[in-house]
């Protein structure tokens, strides 16, 4: 599989990444999530990425692939749900990496994000430092923002922050024009995440409630035309393949799903007038587009 400078860390990332929220879930049973991250290990697959909220995830990283920690970049989120600590601040951070090296089996956390905190919670400056500790510790190697819009270029422009994780994907197009090339320059690693923008083609009417709610109402807006391809070849290569782009991560807890989604990317780049086209489509309507979390 494709491997890719994740920024200027020395880590070499897959093009894509496995997002573990999924394999989390109360209702996935431990030996399919056993099954499913040895799986992806297996298949070349080197970014695990995952969260204290999703629900069993990190136990389950440390309880049947710690084992096979040399093979995979691991990556978390922290900030919040700390027995005893407000959420977001400085003990919150230091607790919950200290809570994720116990649940996932390991001495160091390759790359912690803070996890979508507000714009004036980052300019307190109590969790960057939080991050910042754990880093000068060597608990955590690299350290991240994992967010969106005007938090998130904040979180580049500090330059405190080794890599980003932000939505990239043909519904959700602001990062590529600001801040994703001031994060490039100052040598960050790039994780695009919902890659696939929770495939809202999916849904013949609008799935309320459901978090693809706002892709669905803007993919309805955009006249975008497939050239051909199916939805989650056009979307998927998009956003893999967008200048700047280290990684993106798809989660789910299909095997057959996760080789379809190597099989599309092994296509390569779109074509520059499609890439063309989806911009476009998308800048019609940014203007009345507020960007997710």
């Amino acid at each position: 599989m494709e491997k890719r400078k994740f920024g200027n860390t020395g880590l070499d990332v897959s093009i894509l990444g496995f997002g573990a929220m999924h394999i989390g879930s109360a209702s996935v049973e431990d030996a399919v999530a056993d099954k499913m991250l040895n799986e992806v290990l297996d298949l070349g697959i080197n970014l695990i990425d995952t969260a204290r909220a999703y629900g069993q995830s990190e136990r389950r990283i440390g309880q049947f692939i710690s084992h096979r920690r040399s093979e995979f970049i691991l990556s978390t989120k922290v900030g919040y749900d700390v027995q005893w600590q407000p959420d977001w601040t400085y003990e919150a951070v230091v607790g919950g990496i200290d809570q994720a090296l116990k649940l996932m089996k390991t001495e160091t956390i390759d790359i912690v994000h803070l996890h979508s905190c507000s714009l004036d919670i980052l300019e307190k400056g109590d969790v960057i430092r939080g991050l910042e500790k754990q880093k000068k510790e060597g608990k955590v190697r690299f350290i991240a923002y994992s967010g969106e819009n005007e938090a998130l270029k904040y979180a580049v422009s500090t330059g405190r922050f080794d890599s980003i994780q932000a939505s990239v994907n043909i519904c959700d197009q602001r990062i590529i024009d600001n801040p994703l090339p001031e994060a490039v320059k100052r040598g960050l690693g790039v994780i695009a995440k919902r890659p696939i923008a929770n495939a809202p083609w999916r849904h013949s009417s609008p799935p309320v409630g459901h978090y693809s709610a706002e892709y669905w109402h803007r993919l309805k807006k955009m006249s975008i035309d497939l050239h051909g391809l199916d939805w989650l070849e056009l979307a998927l290569r998009f956003s893999a393949y967008n200048e700047g782009v280290s990684t993106c991560i798809a989660g789910t807890s299909s095997t057959d799903h996760l080789k379809e989604n190597l099989r599309v990317l092994e296509k390569g780049p779109l074509d520059g007038e499609i890439i063309q086209h989806i911009r476009s489509e998308f800048q019609k309507n940014d203007n009345n587009w507020m960007g997710l979390i």
